[in-house]
This record gives structure tokens, sequence and C-alpha cells, in this order.
């Protein structure tokens, strides 16, 4: 593939399991070196989505290609190129963490630092347990880690840090702007709304198998969900007020003859304001 092309390209993916339709006409596109988050409820075809771009699931319609390669028929000198973190890793084993990630950085041309890696994911400590002993949270770190020690061209993240705690999740963050830095196309779903914002270039939110929005991580849903609210109390009582000049409003209040408001307070819509707004109004559709 030559450098201006996207890494993935779906074009009216389709996938059906008998009368069902997981996913219907689905299509977008990820360039090099970008964080795309894949949002949707469960069910709404997140993870058939990635399995076929990963080439474990065979697509019914449509045409995926990531890396310039059909998934469907791609061998295993396209694998090595791949990053995979799926939603759930293999059964623990008895190897210790340090020997199990060692030996799968043996698989690769280039690998990560062993310990550099261990550290990322914060399991240092860990290093020489062995991997069934581990709780439920260091084992996805362990997926994570297995995912990444091959320096992958693409990354796929299927629900990363589920079992982390906040602070784990940080440091987690800080790896994969670390790795986007490094030029790693990513393709992240999360049902974490605030790591899909803090990660993502863009969005696509899938529901029900259709895709029901792409954009900009800060322009996803429509333009009236992401319209600032301004709230502000007097001796009438608590105001609430949409407006795309908060500011403006605010010093209007402020310089009012009644006297300066109080609690005034201005609140951008999250994304997860504005992904509820979507999910919600596909499901009323």
């Amino acid at each position: 593939m030559t450098s201006s092309e996207p890494v993935v390209s779906v074009t009216g993916l389709t996938k059906r399991y008998g009368d069902h339709v997981a996913l219907d006409g689905v299509t977008f596109e990820i360039e090099r070196g970008e964080t795309f988050a894949l949002l949707g409820p469960n069910g709404a075809g997140k993870s058939t989505t990635i399995e076929i771009l990963e080439g474990y699931r065979r697509r019914s319609g449509g045409t995926a290609r990531v890396l310039g390669v059909d998934p469907g028929t791609a061998g295993v000198d396209w694998k090595a190129r791949l990053g995979i973190v799926l939603q759930g890793g293999a059964e623990p084993g008895t190897a210790k963490v340090r020997e199990q990630l060692a030996h799968f950085a043996s698989f690769f041309p280039r690998p990560r630092d062993v310990d550099e890696t261990l550290a990322s994911v914060g399991l240092t400590e860990a290093a020489q347990s062995r991997v069934r002993a581990l709780s439920g949270g260091q084992r996805r770190r362990l997926d994570v880690a297995l995912g990444i020690i091959g320096r992958p061209e693409v990354l796929f993240l299927d629900e990363p840090t589920t079992g982390f705690d906040p602070e784990a999740r940080r440091q987690f963050w800080g790896l994969i702007r670390e790795l986007k830095a490094a030029g790693t196309t990513i393709l992240l779903t999360t049902h974490y709304l605030d790591e899909a914002a803090a990660l993502s270039d863009r969005a696509a939110v899938i529901a029900g198998g259709h895709l029901v929005d792409l954009a900009p991580i800060d322009e996803i849903g429509p333009a009236d969900a992401r319209i600032p609210l301004v709230s502000w109390r007097d001796a009438d009582g608590l105001h609430e007020v949409r407006t795309t000049e908060p500011a403006t409003l605010v010093a209007r209040l402020v310089a009012a003859e009644d006297g300066e408001p109080r609690d005034v307070e201005i609140r951008r819509p999250s994304l997860e304001d504005v992904y509820l707004r979507l999910i919600g109004e596909d499901v009323a559709a």
C-alpha cells in the first residue's frame, strides 16, 4: 500500500448470522497514525467489525482492507504487522508473566523491550508471578502487553482497560499516546466515553449494526446536542439556558444592573452526553 492510502478501509461491510443481520452496510476509513474509536452499546456490532478486520471472522458482504490487504485472505506476514487485544484473553497458563511476554516477543523482528513493556502496563512487580495467579485486572494488563510487544503498525484494542483501576487507566492512556506519536494506527472500542474522548481523533458510533454517526471526536453527534448549557441563580431562582455563546451570556449577566448572579456554571456537553443522545435517537427510530 502507498503512504497516502487509508490504513483501514471498510465499504458496505455486512455480516449475517442466518436471519440476523449483525452489520448492515458499515463504511469508514482510518488514516495512518490515527486513533479511531468505534463506539456503541453491547451487541451493536463493534466486536464483529473488529474481528472481521483482524481476519478472525468472515464477512457476508462489502469490502475490507487493512494495510492494503483483504483480512479474509491475508497470511502470517500480514498478521505479524498487527497488535490485537481481544475482549477476552487466553486461558491463564503456568508460565511466569515475564516468560510469557518474552516468548511472544521472540515471534517479532523488532519487539519492544520486555521490561519496558511490563512497566508500561503496570506489571513490573508481577513479572515473576505465574499467569494463572494474576488477578483479573492484571491478566487484562498482560493482554495489552502481549498486544503491543511486537511494535504493531495497526493496534486493535477491544475494551482494553476493563478491570484497570483509575491510576492504571491513566498510565495506559499515556502509553497509547506514545504509540500514536510513534506512528501506530489504533482502532479502539471502549465503554468508557472519557477514554474515547481523551485518546481518539475521530469516532464512529454503531447501533443495531448500522453506522449512526462518524466525525472528529469533538464534532460527533447533532450540532444542537453540543450546545453548552449556562446555569445561574438570582433572586428569581435557578436559570438554565443553552447558547452557542456562553461567555457572552455570562458577561451580560455580570453586567446586569440587578447585581452579579450566583453559582454561574458553563457546562459543555461531554462525549457521553452526545453519545447517549445518539443512541437514544437510534433506539427510538
